[in-house]
């Protein structure tokens, strides 16, 4: 199935002279694919290259502007995919797009450690950003009719949305490809980072959270389980987020003496990985957990969406010591969004307390009849 991404036509408007594009995301997402597309259906000269291929590490090792100049010879636009593994790539690129006139650069990342550095001073002003996540359902709604997307709803809260999926036919074969992303890529992109060692701690650290989803996770209840300290626990978590993993949602605390200010939630960008952390592919009806995975549903695609139309708005979470709450706020130019995902048809009503503290703030309940509306960005 060719799934038009969202990015790509963002992509394709930013390839301007001596400017960098680079796109984050984890692996087998679909970046490669992406890039491939956007080759197959320009006019420019193009040179792409593999970051870790070993002699395209060769080819640019000698930072010299004569050396890129005879490499980028009669060239429009160089692709680097997976650049993270070459060393000094920042610096590389500034010299590219500083002396090659009329340049145009892609690169791509699995993971955000090193890239990430690229944003700093080698190429402020320099670069775009692009993230790229899982197949949106915004992405499928050219492929689908509204019959189809709701009987393909549970298949994505247990399965998720990576793109080679939808070439699988069979539930089996769908879960050992997730188990094998997890092992083989997801969790080798942490462990590679600070000499970390094996992947044991962080895949248990990723099963507790995933036992978690909607709930405050207390870093010393995590230290005390695994038997780390708190600051290794934090570390990791920071590196499960930098790899697009998991996503920190914080509590939201105004002027409300008694809401919990310090704390915070953790949702992961696809259910398929939190699953195969879990060994969990049971249909929806077997399971125990239909609410956390429809939090987590909403939140990931709300977050996509929000993401890939570049929106300000920062997202919370809201609760009071004495229990009351809201799954989840939007705040944006001043204005509250609070909103009670429901995976089924129940009534939610506002708690007391938000209500009289954020009386202008709107408040919506989230279920399978609306839910299409919220995590594609139509008006509720």
């Amino acid at each position: 199935m060719d799934i038009n991404r969202v990015i790509e036509k963002i992509l394709v408007e930013r390839l301007v002279p001596n400017k960098v594009n680079l796109i984050f995301g984890t692996r087998r997402v679909g970046k490669t694919f992406l890039l491939k597309k956007i080759i197959a259906n320009t006019s420019f000269r193009i040179l792409m290259l593999q970051g870790e291929d070993i002699d395209t590490q060769q080819l640019l090792v000698h930072k010299s502007i004569a050396n890129y100049e005879r490499i980028l010879q009669n060239i429009d636009l160089l692709v680097i995919d997976e650049a993270q593994v070459i060393p000094e790539i920042g610096k590389i690129l500034k010299l590219i797009i500083d002396n090659i006139s009329g340049i145009r650069v892609i690169v791509t990342g699995s993971s955000a450690f090193d890239l990430a550095n690229v944003s700093g001073e080698p190429l402020t002003g320099r670069a775009y950003f692009h993230e790229l996540f899982p197949i949106s359902q915004g992405e499928l709604m050219e492929q689908e009719n509204a019959l189809q997307t709701l009987q393909n709803l549970e298949e994505r809260m247990i399965y998720g949305a990576y793109p080679e999926l939808w070439n699988l036919p069979f539930s089996v074969s769908k879960a050992e490809y997730l188990k094998d992303l997890l092992n083989t890529y997801l969790l080798k992109d942490i462990i590679a980072y600070e000499g970390i060692k094996n992947s044991s701690k962080i895949r248990d650290l990723l099963r507790l959270i995933a036992f978690q989803i909607g709930k405050e996770v207390s870093l010393d209840e995590l230290a005390k389980q695994l038997q780390m300290s708190r600051n290794t626990v934090e570390k990791y978590l920071d590196l499960c987020s930098k790899v697009f993993i998991l996503k920190k949602i914080e509590a939201f605390s105004g002027n409300l003496r008694k809401e919990i200010s310090k704390s915070s939630r953790w949702y992961f960008w696809d259910l398929g990985v939190r699953n195969a952390l879990i060994n969990d592919f049971r249909p929806m009806a077997l399971r125990n957990d239909k609410g956390e995975l429809w939090e987590n549903y909403l939140v990931s695609e709300r977050l996509k969406f929000l993401k890939y139309s570049k929106s300000l708005t920062e997202t919370y979470f809201w609760r009071t010591y004495d229990q009351q709450e809201v799954d989840w706020l939007e705040h944006e130019n001043g204005q509250l969004r609070a909103f009670e995902f429901k995976f089924k048809d129940g009534k939610a009503k506002v708690p007391t307390a938000f209500a009289k503290t954020y009386v202008e703030a709107t408040f919506s309940v989230i279920n399978q009849e609306n839910y299409l509306q919220f995590i594609t960005g139509e008006t509720l």
